[in-house]
């Protein structure tokens, strides 16, 4: 038997070798270098989820190139995140690939800070360049928008990025003067294409405000997050924002003036630096309010406050009442001035600053309404003021970000009637809001402790 030349036998195996570390190079860069999803699964297919982490892996990729900053806004994900931190993990066996930014959806959300959008046409050249189709949404700037001019130039609000039926949704925020971030809505003009994602998915709504961030990894990839994932995910199920209405309220304007008097433009100024100091507070007691009556009226008809009203009203669910509320005002240096009925039944506070008022009222919720109570001191007697149920918007006055009844047309219609347009400054609160009800009257025997005027 001939004798085998180990150098042939050498040479051969360093062949064979290079061949096949060649064709590894050649697979890796056609299937695997290439746009789109090349990991698989243990069947040896792709799945959707391989599909959509390739897909958020080179969108955020591109990102980071840029130096755009992203933080994840998906609720869908954020969801997986604020979960069990062991299911989480069991999860991680299964798809070591992408336990939480691969959802059941083929959406991810991201939001970015606008000031950070440089307007470079090459972020967008370069993912077109990648394989991304996109839809821009944009919108008018309603930092721009005022009583005089009523209308804003575009701004761009949603970028749209869709690669292998995958969407990376980007929002982008914008500052308002009220120190908080603002979205618009996604919304789609006449001429859009509405085949371009499935838009009813696209839950990530309008805010008025983001939390603080952290940078972490999720993946393997570099991400922002909310800092509370579970306070971000509840307050994003009630973040819808409800603009001024400028326009209506420039045509109200110019039938009625405002009132420019000194003393008129004192008490605007005493109202807003009262409605700040009442906002800060209630925060700080993580209480909810939102503008009530003639405060809520004046935001409503005119994007402002009523001169002529000399108070600011606001309005608590009793839900959210706390024993230690009067004690938070007095410590921000409020005076209290009345305190009419208890917890149980018509509660309501008032406070005074530098002679303005601040009435809050508690609200009870009894089946398809709500109401709150008033008393007349002198008599005992009670009232009620009857509401439709609402649910709560943001919305900004006088530079400051507050709630508001989202169906505010309702809201105003049911105290002050279908002439709410019109002002009224001879106001009787007993007898001339629309939902007002007589309510029987408090016993003489617990004034005392019932009708308590400072």
């Amino acid at each position: 038997m001939p004798r085998v030349n180990r150098t042939i036998v050498l040479s051969l195996l360093v062949i064979s070798s290079s061949v096949f570390l060649l064709f590894q190079l050649y697979y890796y860069r056609k299937y695997v270098g290439k746009a789109g999803p090349h990991i698989l699964s243990r069947t040896g297919h792709l799945t959707s989820s391989d599909v959509q982490w390739q897909t958020v892996k080179k969108f955020l990729a591109l990102a980071q190139r840029f130096r755009l900053p992203m933080f994840l806004a998906d609720t869908a994900a954020l969801g997986l995140l604020s979960q069990d931190a062991l299911r989480q993990r069991d999860r991680q066996v299964r798809e070591p690939h992408c336990s939480f930014l691969c959802t059941d959806r083929p959406i991810t959300s991201f939001a970015v800070y606008a000031n950070l959008w440089k307007y470079d046409p090459g972020f967008l050249l370069a993912a077109e360049q990648k394989g991304f189709e996109l839809l821009q949404l944009r919108g008018e700037d309603p930092r721009l928008a005022s009583l005089d001019t009523l209308s804003g130039e575009e701004i761009p609000l949603h970028f749209l990025l869709r690669l292998n039926g995958v969407l990376s949704q980007v929002v982008f925020l914008y500052e308002r003067s009220g120190n908080y971030l603002w979205h618009g809505a996604l919304r789609l003009r006449a001429h859009a294409d509405r085949s371009f994602a499935p838009f009813k998915m696209l839950d990530y709504g309008r805010h008025a405000g983001v939390p603080q961030l952290v940078l972490t990894v999720l993946d393997g990839l570099d991400v922002q997050v909310p800092h509370n994932i579970s306070r971000f995910l509840s307050e994003q199920r009630h973040a819808r924002f409800l603009e001024c209405r400028y326009r209506d309220a420039h045509n109200f304007l110019q039938l009625f003036p405002d009132d420019s008097s000194a003393a008129a433009v004192d008490f605007r100024r005493k109202a807003k630096s009262l409605l700040h100091v009442a906002a800060r507070t209630l925060a700080l007691l993580d209480i909810p309010f939102w503008l009530s009556s003639g405060t809520c009226l004046g935001w409503f008809r005119q994007c402002g406050i009523i001169s002529y009203s000399r108070d600011v009203d606001v309005g608590i669910f009793i839900r959210d009442f706390r024993w230690d509320i009067v004690a938070a005002f007095r410590n921000a240096g409020l005076s209290l001035k009345h305190k009419f009925g208890k917890v149980e039944d018509s509660l309501e506070l008032s406070f005074v600053s530098d002679d303005v008022k601040l009435d809050i009222f508690f609200f009870y919720e009894d089946g398809d309404i709500v109401w709150n109570g008033g008393t007349q001191a002198k008599s005992g007697k009670k009232f009620k003021y009857v509401f439709p149920r609402f649910s709560l918007c943001w919305a900004e006055l006088l530079e400051l970000k507050v709630r508001v009844p989202c169906e505010t047309l309702d809201y105003v219609t049911a105290n002050y009637g279908a002439s709410w347009s019109v002002p009224v400054k001879s106001w009787d609160w007993k007898s001339s809001p629309s939902n007002v009800q007589e309510n029987g009257a408090w016993p003489p025997a617990e004034w005392a402790g019932l009708i308590q005027v400072y």
